[in-house]
């Protein structure tokens, strides 16, 4: 060990400095911004109140290295104490009217609502079951509706960006 310990002293470091890296063309803060379909990140905590569990899956389709959705700084909230926007799938049941409430009203103002998919707009193939309460927006304000069974990540992103565009025209 000691033989080992000394050629290590004697040797010393053998590994170089790693150059600095040089900025790349169009790195201005302009640029940067433009680049970004989002002005400030967007923290979404995903609600499902009672879907077929598509709309999650084309949710979960959105972080996957294809669509990447983290690179236009939308992140996936753990917590609607850290959300900014709630997205809801599915129509409103008896069991989950209650749990959305709560979640809206822990989400810290202000808050954006998002209807995904058609049962979150208007009830879907669950339109008239005896466990449905209505749609989400009879329950909860709704800022964005986005139809499709299920919307396709593409879908979603336009909506999204769509969203950032009102928002930047809202805030001058």
């Amino acid at each position: 060990m000691f033989r080992i310990l000394k050629k290590s002293i004697k040797t010393g470091v053998v590994t170089g400095q790693h150059p600095a890296a040089q900025p790349a063309e169009g790195s201005t803060p302009e640029a940067r911004e433009k680049a970004r379909p989002f002005r400030r990140s967007l923290a979404v905590r995903e609600v499902d109140t009672g879907s077929c569990n598509a709309c999650e899956m084309e949710m979960n389709a959105l972080a996957n290295p294809i669509y990447d959705v983290e690179r236009f700084g939308v992140h996936i909230a753990a917590s609607p104490r850290h959300a900014d926007a709630l997205v809801v799938t599915g129509p409103v049941t008896f069991n989950m009217e209650r749990a959305l409430h709560d979640v809206y009203k822990q989400t810290p103002d202000p808050k954006i609502v998002i209807a995904l998919g058609d049962c979150a707009v208007n009830c879907g193939v669950f339109k008239g079951s005896y466990g449905v309460t209505g749609p989400v927006d009879r329950h909860v304000p709704v800022d964005l509706r986005i139809p499709g069974c299920p919307p396709r990540p593409a879908e979603i992103l336009k909506a999204l960006e769509e969203l950032r565009a009102s928002r930047q025209s809202t805030e001058k």
